[in-house]
């Protein structure tokens, strides 16, 4: 088994094929974690809100995005990670805000939902737990201290 670097294009497939995210920024001094439904235009991850942590701490601000899924049994999966600056979508720039509405984006939480964010990337990185990859000994199992004799 081994960990293996997932290039952009694979990470925006993966992206492009879930429907639920983390995104991540700071309110305050205090790092923030958001579950929210999403979808991709191009590379960008859009996702609707209320008024609230998001809208008030995230415009103009960096951010992180995280998506993964693994398969605890056969001890496998992925991750992918994308940070970048969020913006929130308005009319001001009406043909992004005109695209990024047409999206299949449906939060499960009740709600108007009536502010459209988006993430733009300044990087994409992931990693897959490749199972049938050989195994080999891990760069911590290798700095571990040998047991005595």
């Amino acid at each position: 088994m081994e960990l293996r670097v997932l290039d952009r294009d694979q990470c925006l497939r993966l992206l492009a094929d879930e429907v639920i995210g983390r995104l991540a920024v700071i309110a305050g001094n205090t790092p923030a974690i958001f579950p929210v439904n999403y979808a991709l235009d191009g590379d960008t991850i859009v996702f609707r809100t209320d008024p609230g942590t998001k809208l008030a701490h995230g415009p103009r601000a960096p951010a992180s995005f995280e998506v993964d899924r693994f398969d605890h049994a056969g001890r496998e999966g992925w991750s992918v990670v994308a940070t970048g600056r969020l913006e929130e979508v308005t009319h001001y720039d009406a043909a992004t805000f005109a695209r990024v509405r047409r999206l299949a984006i449906d939060p499960w939480p009740g709600g108007d939902k009536g502010h459209w964010m988006r993430l733009v990337p300044d990087r994409v990185t992931g990693r897959r737990l490749d199972p049938d990859a050989p195994a080999t000994p891990s760069a911590h199992a290798a700095r571990a201290p040998k047991p005595a004799p």
